[in-house]
């Protein structure tokens, strides 16, 4: 390993500030994932398959909207050269998101079968809203990730505060709003929707130190760009990402993550009151347990990444190990066993969570050398496009299980069949999705520590 291997520019301080963005956006986000679908069917009792259209109308709308935003946000403004590329989008984005997720949850008080459509319009216009302000911020938190963080060491160990930071983000997104709803009754998840406005808040002040873009990025940016005889258009942006195997591989497993994640924690009510029988309560323990595995792990991932140097074989390993450790929740119906389980999945899933950032960044580097352009807001917006894919495969086998099953809205109880739908999408599904994501990263990804290293010198010596 060379030098420009081991540089560490930012502070671990300046680190952890840039993690709160994480800290924040992950808790919205799992709040979103567990609490929409159940929400709009057991509770609002919106028919499943408008719930499934309207969610998947959100993820076209995203999966669309996250390239073009990029590709947008990716040119200098004329605030760029004092403020920076990326922090002013990230905080216009990040600062009303909890807002836009309060707004998911005061539908119209209506009959949901008389007037169906109109919380139908309802439910797409909020999470189409909801999903305008986190694309801008995180398409641009995450292109700020590679250009801050140059090299190999100072990438991993910016990551490993920042998956810390985010797991907590995600556990506490999974354990709080259940504490401030009760099943059956609504207005509780107004009182969970505010709880989600001031936490948002909060956690991206906190952020703001650490998406200060170094003065001399921001000038060698500017410079390269206007050296540029043409902007590259959209088009062919995304042309030269589909040229990269590495491209391809990362974003397959990238999508079947998601698919796959998403579909466990939209199971979590469902498995809560149906299954155990318990009150929402009940789900903090078990999201207790996840976060518990990865911090547990985190450490041991750390170490073991800087003794291998190399990222692809970490993230291969972690994919593996998770379609493995979830297979027990397919027929486990014991809460102790459910929460032990989750435990030992987490401890994958920190292995994930520590390299999708430094892999997604040497995808990056490669393109900057291959193209001579630093382009990761486009490259961030395709990943968004296809991890909306998960959603979407989420809410279709939600929608389609749930109709083979049996499952009806609104019950307080469900048939041994529907039961059987319930674990089908909270550990079938997601062990079928990771462990084919797992499989084509193998077979596509070809960025070996040796070619980590070299594009590393090259963009350097670009001055890119």
């Amino acid at each position: 390993m060379n030098d420009e291997d081991n540089e560490v520019l930012h502070s671990k301080l300046n680190m952890a500030s840039y993690g709160c963005g994480s800290l924040s956006r992950e808790f919205v986000s799992i709040a979103f994932n567990v609490i929409v679908f159940f929400y709009y069917e057991v509770e609002i009792g919106l028919n499943v398959w408008l719930i499934a259209i309207a969610l998947t109308i959100f993820a076209i709308y995203n999966a669309i909207n996250d390239p073009f935003l990029g590709f947008l946000t990716n040119r200098p403004f004329k605030f760029t050269k004092k403020w920076g590329r990326r922090k002013p989008w990230i905080l216009i984005g990040g600062i009303p998101l909890g807002f836009c997720y309060f707004l998911i949850f005061i539908p119209p008080s209506i009959d949901p079968i008389a007037d169906a459509w109109i919380i139908f319009g309802w439910l797409i216009f909020t999470t189409c809203l909801f999903d305008t302000m986190h694309s801008i911020f995180w398409v641009n938190f995450q292109s700020l990730f590679p250009d801050k963080f140059r090299s190999s060491k100072e990438r991993r160990s910016a990551t490993g505060i920042q998956i810390v930071l985010g797991i907590i983000g995600v556990a506490l997104g999974s354990i709080l709003p259940p504490l401030f709803y009760q099943y059956g009754n609504l207005e509780s998840y107004v009182v969970q929707g505010v709880v989600v406005i001031i936490y948002a808040l909060i956690t991206m002040l906190l952020a703001i130190p650490g998406l200060r873009e170094d003065p001399e990025a921001i000038e060698i940016y500017l410079n390269s760009y206007n050296k540029q005889a043409e902007s590259a258009s959209f088009i062919k942006t995304m042309r030269n990402a589909f040229k990269q195997k590495s491209f391809i591989g990362y974003v397959f497993l990238y999508t079947m993550y998601n698919a796959s994640v998403s579909s466990m924690t939209a199971s979590t009510p469902y498995v809560v009151y149906f299954i155990l029988g318990m009150q929402s309560s009940a789900a903090t323990l078990i999201m207790a347990g996840l976060l518990v595995g990865v911090l547990i792990s985190i450490p041991i991932w750390v170490k073991l990444s800087h003794k291998l140097n190399d990222n692809r074989k970490i993230m291969l390993i972690a994919a593996i190990l998770m379609g493995i450790y979830v297979t027990p929740l397919i027929f486990l119906e014991s809460y102790i066993a459910i929460i032990i389980v989750i435990i030992i999945w987490g401890t994958a899933q920190g292995a994930y969570w520590l390299m999708i950032f430094p892999v997604f960044s040497e995808v990056i580097d490669e393109s900057v050398v291959k193209t001579g352009k630093r382009e990761e807001g486009t490259y961030t917006g395709l990943q968004q496009f296809f991890g909306r894919l998960g959603l979407i495969i989420q809410v279709m086998s939600f929608a389609i299980i749930h109709e083979l099953t049996g499952f009806v809205e609104g019950a307080e109880t469900q048939t041994p069949l529907a039961i059987w739908g319930i674990h089908m999408h909270l550990a079938l599904i997601p062990m079928i999705c990771i462990l084919l994501g797992a499989l084509v990263f193998w077979r596509l990804f070809d960025l070996s520590p040796e070619k980590v290293a070299e594009h590393q010198h090259k963009i350097k010596q670009m001055n890119l």
